[in-house]
């Protein structure tokens, strides 16, 4: 998949797994303590040598945000993969500083794929 390889820096085994609500809202909660299914969610195992880890994907998640947000759904898809894989290699946005430089860097690969900045107001209104 495209998005992913964009992100990604070096080598890496990831797993992108498509879930439906049941099977996310599980895990967002077994895993982070929040019941209910979100868009996507990062496991991540190693980031050396090789970054490895699984991504955890819910379509009707991504689909209803794509629609509420007036977003093309490949640009939502790809932005959430984006996202993904850059937690698999340790980025974050705990703060502000650090959500500042990640939403930085979502934006300038997702320029690079051909997509608008994903943290634009409605960009395909």
């Amino acid at each position: 998949m495209r998005w992913a390889r964009a992100a990604l820096v070096g080598g890496g085994e990831v797993t992108i797994r498509l879930v439906d609500t049941e099977e996310g809202q599980t895990l967002n909660h077994e895993y982070r303590g929040k019941d209910y299914a979100t868009n996507v969610l990062s496991f991540p195992y190693e980031t050396e040598p090789v970054v490895m880890g699984d991504l955890v994907i819910c379509p009707s998640i991504v689909a209803k945000e794509a629609s509420e947000q007036k977003k093309p759904l490949d640009a939502h898809y790809a932005h959430l993969t984006v996202h993904g894989m850059l937690h698999l290699q340790g980025w974050d946005h705990e703060n502000d500083d650090d959500a500042q430089a990640m939403e930085n860097e979502e934006k300038d690969i997702l320029a690079a794929l051909g997509y608008p900045d994903p943290y634009q107001d409605n960009p395909a209104a």
